[in-house]
């Protein structure tokens, strides 16, 4: 596994889905249809893709932890 990071290519958005399948070691087109799935559930599910927008650093930042 990778560390938790927003990659710079493959971003639609802001590179969320794209870090978590990296880390997790799925396609990021299969990250992106489980997330809009499970926006028809009930929860916040787009508040924290939002905290993990500001959260996450980016590829290559000095901040990027294992």
């Amino acid at each position: 596994m990778s560390a938790l990071v927003r990659p710079r290519h493959g971003r639609m958005i802001a590179g969320v889905c794209a870090g978590l399948a990296d880390r997790f070691g799925t396609s990021a087109p299969t990250m992106r249809v489980i997330f809009l799935l499970s926006c028809l559930l009930p929860g916040p599910q787009f508040l924290l893709y939002l905290a993990l927008w500001l959260l996450l650093p980016n590829e290559g930042s000095t901040k990027a932890a294992v």
